[in-house]
């Protein structure tokens, strides 16, 4: 697999990729939690805080396919929230979902955020796995998500810094 291969781009979370990755991601929590998953009872994560500047909404494509998808919500005044974090199962194992994860936190650095949080499942060991190996720490709950059971939080550094001009052309994707 070559880095041509895989793409994370910023998309608008209503893009038809970012729907069916969405869509995978609850139908994957309904089926390793305990009691099931209803998105319509957990915290909301709407549409409008996955694009910009309330937040971002990550896609990862794999040879033009998408296999995976992060939203970054960025409340003003407070953490970066990352939410909706999903590799196909077909392709984990292979980096997608720590180069995910590291586009999201520089997203969140870029954006003047000093830490980065997040709810998981104890059913959800691959994804505990990689938050604690990237310097994640487990912290008090952060929410009351029916769902969560596991939180983390990381302090991030100052955002490195992009050749000039690279990201004042950057769109989000249609």
């Amino acid at each position: 697999m070559s880095a041509t291969e895989i793409e994370v781009k910023m998309v608008d979370p209503a893009q038809p990729g970012a729907q069916y990755c969405l869509r995978e991601y609850f139908a994957e929590l309904d089926r390793r939690f305990d009691t099931g998953y209803d998105p319509a009872t957990a915290l909301p994560c709407d549409t409008d805080e996955m694009r910009p500047p309330a937040g971002v909404f990550l896609l990862v494509a794999l040879n033009g396919e998408p296999v995976g998808c992060a939203a970054l919500k960025l409340p003003t005044g407070g953490p970066a929230e990352l939410k909706r974090m999903w590799v196909s199962p077909g392709v984990r194992g292979l980096g997608i979902g720590r180069r995910l994860l590291e586009e999201a936190e520089r997203r969140a650095a870029e954006s003047r955020r000093t830490a980065i949080r997040l709810d998981s499942n104890h059913s959800l060991t691959e994804a505990i796995t990689l938050y604690r190996s990237a310097g994640y720490i487990p912290v008090a709950p952060l929410n009351e998500d029916p769902y969560a059971d596991r939180w983390f939080e990381k302090q991030l550094g100052p955002a490195p810094s992009a050749p000039r001009g690279a990201r004042d052309q950057e769109e989000i994707v249609p």
